[in-house]
């Protein structure tokens, strides 16, 4: 099962377009990682690649100017390209939120289909998330859990709100 991030676009709150959000998956990402630049730029990260660019020439130069070896080289650019792999989706989640993104929530799915599907059930009913998303009105808030009796209560402690 994989968690996916729920972003929203700055002037578009309505479900009349449900079809604007992005749903970043939390996690490793394989294709930025074996092809870290051309990730970046498929997913507009105009910022991010300059960043990257820069880091990847700085580094390839300093390695160069102390004499280090070639494979040291290459797992130099081989580190860079696991930090791209596991920072992926926080470098996508940084982006956009600089352009005004809003986060609408976490939903949990075994792919983006399911995840999607999950989301838009609980967001068209206007239902909270179990996060407290702030999509969801305030006039819905869910209740807190009704109280247990004391023969109710398993634990160390047989009422509640005593002392050890």
């Amino acid at each position: 099962m994989s968690i996916y991030t729920i972003h929203v676009p700055p002037a578009e709150l309505s479900p009349s377009s449900p079809d604007r959000f992005v749903f970043v998956r939390d996690g490793f990402s394989f294709w930025a990682f074996l092809l870290g630049p051309l990730w970046i730029l498929w997913h507009r990260l105009w910022l991010v690649f300059i960043g990257y660019v820069a880091l990847a020439v700085l580094l390839q130069v300093g390695l160069r100017l102390i004499g280090a070896s070639t494979p040291v080289t290459f797992t130099a650019g081989a580190l860079l390209a696991l930090l791209v792999g596991f920072e992926a989706a926080t470098l996508r989640r940084a982006t956009l939120a600089r352009r005004g993104w809003t986060s609408a929530g976490i939903v949990v799915g075994d792919d983006l289909e399911s995840a999607e599907r999950r989301f838009f059930d609980v967001w068209l009913r206007g239902e909270p998330s179990r996060a407290g998303s702030p999509m969801a009105p305030a006039s819905t808030a869910a209740a807190a859990p009704p109280r247990m009796g004391g023969s109710e209560i398993i634990g160390l402690f047989p009422q509640p709100g005593v002392s050890r």
